[in-house]
């Protein structure tokens, strides 16, 4: 590593209590000096100036791991393919990223601290570009598809059923970034709530989050036969190779939507394979799939689904409890394949919880989903360190 990871760890902790300020003034100097690279980036920019932060904090605290780093870098530079970023940028952005650092180090900026930053910043572009560069030429870097379908499942749930222009390749547990021409330039991450389908179609289930650009705009105003623009599958939480031991799949909310892709891909496996779903929600009325679990169990003798929904009122954590209440009730769930989908909460507490009943680590699944429940913005040098913020647009698979 040709920088000092010390360096760049003490310098950062100058400027990290002005962080707001620092992305503020780190935007107007790119989009000053290249105006061109505006258009690369959505209309409201609160959210992109967070993740900017997310993102370099990510980068500081994994200095010390290399591999963990190139890996995180590596998942960047192979998901900006679908913001447009092309080499020519990347001067850019770290010019830019210099400016920003040394104005507001103040007096505390030095040459070192400079050399430090830059020798970082290209190591940074050439493990990005050369990830981006290792990407087959015939694997697009976002996919068109239609809206074919949208259904109301829930007051704040539509379930969209969409028909990428060309075959789409994935495996049932992987989840796709998306992004619409209503909000454009804005990509969030859903689950695929299916198995690979003959005609090639995909299903979404899509909850609209408290001021949540994009999640507005898909439940309460997409239509059947409109466009949107989807990014590459992602992540690694599908079904063990070959596995025949027992599976628990714990879903909370909108989670059900990749466990239900995983019960679908198992298909007659599941009339001799034990299976058992804990479906959580926050009360009777958030249970917003219980026609296609009903369809699922009515098929498959050795399905089990349980139901974990609280009094109207009592919320989420009363849900949790019950789910709690249930796994630990159970016992032993050692040798047990466990399939973990909900909340960003739910699976650091289930897998805490189940490591304790027995269950083996290797067989624990989930992929870790963004904080999009946390709409408040840090404010604080604490609050930076504190309440990390997830960098949704990334394969957070490759992080460690």
């Amino acid at each position: 590593m040709p920088f000092d990871p010390a360096v760049i760890r003490a310098s950062f902790a100058v400027v990290e209590r002005r962080a707001d300020h620092l992305a503020k003034y780190f935007y107007a100097h790119l989009f000053t000096h290249n105006p061109d690279v505006r258009e690369l980036f959505p209309a409201e920019m609160a959210e992109q100036r967070d993740r900017l932060f997310a993102a370099l904090t990510q980068l500081v605290l994994r200095l010390e791991s290399p591999g963990e780093l190139t890996g995180y870098l590596r998942a960047l530079g192979r998901d900006h393919r679908k913001f447009g970023a092309a080499p020519e940028h990347y001067p850019a952005v770290g010019a830019s990223l210099i400016a920003a650092l040394r104005h507001f180090s103040g007096h505390s900026w030095t040459p070192e601290i400079e050399k430090a930053w830059t020798e970082a910043y290209t190591v940074i572009t050439q493990v990005m570009t050369a990830a981006a560069e290792a990407v087959p030429d015939s694997a697009p870097a976002w996919w068109e598809a239609v809206v074919l379908e949208r259904r109301r499942a829930a007051p704040d749930v539509v379930v969209l059923t969409l028909a990428p222009g060309r075959p789409y390749p994935y495996t049932a547990g992987q989840y796709l970034t998306l992004c619409s021409p209503r909000v454009p330039r804005v990509w969030r991450p859903y689950s695929i709530a299916n198995a690979p389908r003959r005609d090639g179609s995909l299903e979404l289930h899509v909850r609209r989050v408290p001021g949540g650009l994009l999640s507005t705009a898909l439940v309460n105003d997409l239509m059947p036969g409109e466009h949107v623009r989807l990014g590459p599958p992602l992540g690694d939480a599908v079904l063990g190779p070959r596995s025949r031991r027992p599976l628990l799949a714990v879903a909370g909310g909108t989670g059900w939507s990749r466990i239900k892709a995983l019960l679908e891909q198992l298909g007659p496996e599941l009339d001799h394979r034990p299976v058992t779903v804990y479906l959580a929600a926050r009360d009777d009325a958030d249970q917003y799939d219980l026609a296609a679990v009903q369809r699922l169990v009515d098929r498959h003798r050795g399905l089990n689904v349980l139901l974990a929904a609280p009094e109207t009122g009592a919320g989420r954590d009363a849900a949790a409890a019950l789910v709690r209440q249930s796994l630990s009730g159970h016992g032993d769930w050692y040798g047990w394949d466990i399939h973990l989908c909900g909340p960003p909460e739910l699976a650091p507490e289930l897998t805490e919880l189940l490591l304790g009943l027995g269950a083996d680590p290797a067989l624990i699944r989930n992929d870790p989903g963004p904080e999009t429940f946390n709409r408040t913005r840090p404010l604080t040098s604490s609050d930076w360190f504190l309440d990390l913020r997830d960098v949704p647009w990334i394969n957070r698979t490759d992080l460690g």
